[in-house]
């Protein structure tokens, strides 16, 4: 089922997320939820904030697969990386941020089993990003400088 993405200045946007206790069927409808309208929103990413829900749930596919991250958690990261940056919760507008290149997360399934990942790159902006709003955080909190939107030109 899509759901409806919040927008910028929605208070939900910039509350912190609670910890995923319980694995059962809401959890495994939520992440499927969220997946569909990440996809049909044309995203990366998309945090259980950002549909309304204050847990610890992320969901990423950078055309790699599917990645759900439950109560995830930044244990490394290095290197540095400027890129353009945009949110399916401040459509419209685009900004560099700054990231690092590298990044290593831990985090569970949705069945509540350990899992790890090292993101590079895109993946490692995408993790960032997302458990960013699982804490209350906007990339618009870390721009560096506005990207003016280009015109279609017909």
């Amino acid at each position: 089922m899509i759901r409806e993405i919040l927008q910028f200045g929605d208070p939900i946007l910039r509350e912190k997320s609670t910890e995923v206790t319980e694995f059962g069927k809401e959890l495994h409808e939520l992440l499927d939820d969220m997946y569909e309208t990440m996809i049909d929103a044309e995203g990366i990413g998309l945090a259980a904030p950002q549909v309304g829900v204050l847990k610890r749930i992320v969901v990423i596919d950078i055309d790699d697969g599917k990645i759900e991250l439950i109560n995830p958690v930044i244990t490394a990261m290095w290197g540095k990386q400027f890129e353009e940056e945009g949110c399916l919760s401040l459509v419209g507008k685009k900004g560099i941020v700054r990231r690092p290149m590298h990044v290593r997360v831990k985090a569970q399934n949705r069945f509540g089993k350990p899992v790890k990942y090292h993101g590079k790159e895109l993946l490692a902006r995408a993790f960032c990003h997302e458990i960013d709003h699982l804490n209350g955080i906007l990339y618009e909190d870390k721009v560096i400088e506005w990207v003016e939107e280009e015109e279609d030109c017909e």
